[in-house]
């Protein structure tokens, strides 16, 4: 530990290239992965949102024929997307490699980073930052399953089902579908790290419970602007993406809480009564 913490400052670059190197290794790794089975890939999981037996809608459509007698949601037998570019099928590939490929092997770079950082930590400090570095890669995790399942069908069923003339015949690019399905899962992976960025201001003493309490109106409104960012028009979906993230910010204010508690009673100036 004393050789870490001595270490000169261009030591602790070469230590920071190789975790870099290693953690950018896996994420090629993962998409050559991806990218070798990008037709099972594109047909089951980045066009599953636009078929009636996603689980989403199965799930769904039992609950609605135990309360209504039918089915709520139907999309048609056919999804059909033009590429409208000479390149835009390889572009999109390699899109979904990459960004396939990040997703996957996230946890490994969080990973990385903790072994990066680790040494240079006390033991109760090293013991802390663990709990925090699982938190990082679950949470984010959590936020691509909740994009993925919870939000990118309902906005990819209003864009299906929504006519304003039987005359238009629905043909989708190709790009645009791209370009939701990123922003939606991603959008939600990384939003979902917000408690670990409450967690860090809370322990340099930029927030408190007591403010996240106070300003917790202006906080639903950022809410639901953050949720019309990264979903289509419909309010449907960006209702799908406000209610985890109002979930998220109550959660962060146990956190905040909790953490507040701690700060202060390692400062031996824990108040009587912390509201």
């Amino acid at each position: 530990m004393s050789d870490a913490k001595d270490m000169s400052f261009w030591g602790h670059i070469g230590e920071l290239r190789g975790h870099l190197i290693r953690s950018i290794l896996a994420i090629i790794i993962a998409a050559v992965i991806i990218g070798f089975n990008i037709n099972w890939i594109m047909d089951h999981v980045f066009f599953g949102p636009t078929r009636n037996d996603f689980a989403t809608f199965e799930i769904v459509n039992h609950f609605s024929k135990m309360i209504l007698g039918e089915d709520s949601i139907h999309l048609p037998k056919d999804f059909p997307v033009r590429a409208s570019k000479l390149y835009q099928q390889f572009n999109v590939m390699m899109a979904v490699s990459i960004f396939g490929g990040i997703v996957l092997a996230f946890p490994y770079i969080v990973w990385e980073l903790w072994r990066f950082i680790s040494p240079a930590l006390h033991p109760n400090e090293r013991k802390n930052s663990i709990f925090i570095i699982n938190s990082v890669w679950i949470l984010f995790m959590t936020g691509v399953l909740c994009g993925y399942y919870l939000i990118l069908p309902f906005a990819v069923n209003f864009g299906v089902i929504f006519k304003i003339s039987d005359i238009i015949i629905p043909l989708y690019d190709l790009s645009d579908y791209t370009t939701l399905f990123l922003q939606v899962v991603l959008g939600m992976g990384v939003i979902f790290l917000f408690p670990v960025l409450i967690y860090f201001l809370t322990t340099i003493g930029i927030l408190t419970p007591t403010f996240m309490k106070t300003y917790r109106r202006h906080a639903i409104v950022l809410i639901m602007v953050v949720a019309a960012i990264i979903t289509p028009a419909d309010v449907l979906s960006m209702l799908m993406a406000a209610f985890p993230l109002l979930l998220l910010y109550e959660f962060s204010i146990i956190m905040c809480s909790y953490t507040y508690k701690k700060v202060q009673k390692a400062a031996g100036n824990l108040p009587a009564v912390q509201k």
